[in-house]
């Protein structure tokens, strides 16, 4: 396989305004996308975005380069990133394209391509638009440019899809929700949907100004939803990142519950209605409790590397429904396509209802080793995981937890950082050994 030069593990993201979040560049890669989608039939794709400032100039490159390319843009505004790539399979679009940095702070920005499916594009596809970004503009005769327009419907039709996936026998009535949409995508989606299924809902993050995306709000930092459940005495909360495709929840204790214990809950409720169909998808980042907790229920489990990308290649390996990262991307294949925060979100409160259990009574099925994170941000220039002092470090902490912890150390796949993950049965050591690890990192960057 060809090594890519702009796609990475979700699509091209970076700064606005440097390579390649550029208008420059944008309009290059709408351009060599439309080159290579027109050779298939509707010659349409879907555009969708998030709330950052930077959309609207991404979202106007992009046009203008499919279009001299020949292939015209629906427009659907401010979306998740599950919903186009639910509109562009009802569309019969020959792909969708989302405008977004997911969990990223405001100032970056990224480009994410959906095959007609619904699926991330194909390796092939995505070494095909690179090929063509190498090869001169140009512009197909005027009568053959595309066109542009605006679907308004979009976000109604999304709303619907979502509530579907909940079953008919139940509705959320008594249950009080605070909904935390990041300022970002969900912000005029997720409130409504539960709202519409009977839920009384406060909001937190629903006023997107262009720049407050992800910003001590959201998935990426439930403080405020905690705070917010406790002082509102509600049953639950529920927090989704920018663009839509990550949740975490907050019990009526105020505990976090990660997609972790997202997907376990689902899972042993699909084993208890007797629908489980195969085992469970995690990451090299899935915590060890998940892994025993699952082995317990007798439903089989595997790692994958991290980034949703590798945990739907397994689920498709194994034919299984069910994966997660515990960052909270939630993958669901019986109901759609790629993570969806709102639908997994909805398939808990599904057992919440049909269990007649508590969030925290549910998800305290699972017993969590104490994890810890370090993110040390690095320059780019060297690898400091081959650093010796590095590799000295992880095998004198991995020789101290022997069989009962785990070391990871990996590049993300979306920033500039070097992850440090320790986890064991002690909160303190793994609280140390991460720490040191970390420091050694940080010394050889």
């Amino acid at each position: 396989m060809a090594e890519r030069k702009f796609f990475g593990t979700d699509g091209i993201r970076g700064l606005v305004g440097e390579g390649p979040i550029t208008p420059e560049f944008v309009l290059k890669l709408g351009w060599a996308a439309g080159r290579v989608l027109s050779q298939q039939g509707t010659k349409k794709v879907l555009i969708g975005k998030d709330t950052r400032i930077s959309g609207y100039m991404l979202e106007s490159a992009l046009e203008a380069g499919l279009a001299a390319a020949g292939l015209q843009a629906a427009f659907t505004g401010p979306m998740p990133t599950p919903a186009v790539a639910y509109l562009t399979r009802t569309f019969r679009a020959e792909a969708g394209i989302v405008i977004s940095a997911s969990h990223n702070p405001y100032y970056d920005n990224g480009i994410k391509f959906f095959s007609s499916e619904g699926t991330k594009l194909p390796d092939a596809v995505e070494l095909a638009i690179e090929a063509e970004m190498e090869k001169p503009l140009t512009c197909v005769e005027s009568a053959m440019l595309g066109k542009a327009y605006r679907i308004n419907d979009a976000a109604g039709r999304y709303i619907e899809f979502c509530k579907g996936t909940f079953p008919s026998q139940y509705d959320l009535s008594e249950y009080k929700i605070v909904v935390d949409c990041a300022h970002g995508a969900t912000y005029h989606i997720a409130p409504n949907v539960f709202r519409e299924l009977g839920a009384e809902v406060i909001t937190i993050g629903c006023e997107p100004n262009g720049i407050n995306i992800n910003d001590q709000v959201g998935a990426t930092d439930v403080r405020a939803l905690q705070a917010k459940v406790l002082e509102e005495k509600a049953d639950f909360g529920i927090a989704l990142d920018g663009d839509g495709d990550r949740v975490i929840m907050v019990d009526n204790e105020g505990n976090k519950v990660d997609g972790d214990q997202i997907a376990y809950i689902v899972a042993r409720d699909a084993l208890r209605r007797g629908e489980l169909k195969g085992g469970v998808v995690g990451t090299l980042m899935t915590n060890l409790g998940m892994e025993v907790a699952l082995k317990n229920l007798g439903i089989p489990f595997v790692r994958s590397k991290v980034g949703d990308r590798y945990v739907m290649e397994e689920l498709q390996k194994h034919n299984w429904l069910i994966g997660a990262e515990n960052s909270g991307h939630v993958i669901l294949l019986d109901k759609i396509t790629t993570g969806d925060g709102i639908v997994a979100g909805l398939q808990v409160m599904a057992s919440i209802v049909g269990s007649k259990m508590t969030l925290k009574e549910l998800s305290d099925g699972m017993t969590m080793f104490p994890q810890v994170l370090e993110n040390i941000r690095f320059k780019g220039e060297g690898d400091p995981l081959e650093s010796d002092a590095v590799i000295a470090a992880q095998k004198a902490v991995e020789a101290k937890l022997g069989d009962t912890g785990r070391v990871l150390l990996r590049k993300s796949g979306t920033e500039p950082l070097i992850r440090v993950m320790v986890e064991g049965e002690n909160a303190d050591l793994v609280q140390q050994y991460a720490l040191e690890i970390a420091q050694a990192v940080k010394d050889n960057c």
